[in-house]
């Protein structure tokens, strides 16, 4: 009876090791999936702010380029939003005078 205990504690032994080797390595794998997760928010950041400033340059390049359009439709629409412009920065100018 002694040596099937001790069969079964070495067995046991062996499973407890086997067990802690693999959650050694999980632990491993999931620092190392943090950090890439961690790496890729980075770089989702920089292309999210690259992308709004290439759309502020082509709304600006497609606005300046309307002025030059025979187009009347999209002249008129540069010519609203010109105007709108200017009353915004009219605005600022008189509450930065009061």
């Amino acid at each position: 009876m002694a040596e099937k205990d001790e069969k079964l504690l070495a067995e046991f032994e062996l499973r407890m090791r086997q067990l802690m080797f693999f959650c050694d390595s999980l632990k491993s794998e999931n620092i190392r999936l943090k950090h890439e997760i961690a790496q890729k928010d980075i770089a989702i950041e920089s292309l999210t702010k690259e992308a709004e400033q290439l759309k502020i340059k082509y709304d600006n390049l497609k606005f300046a380029k309307s002025f030059s359009s025979p187009d009347s439709d999209e002249m008129q629409i540069a010519k609203k939003r010109l105007s709108k412009l200017v009353r915004d920065v009219d605005k600022c100018i008189a509450i930065l005078k009061s």
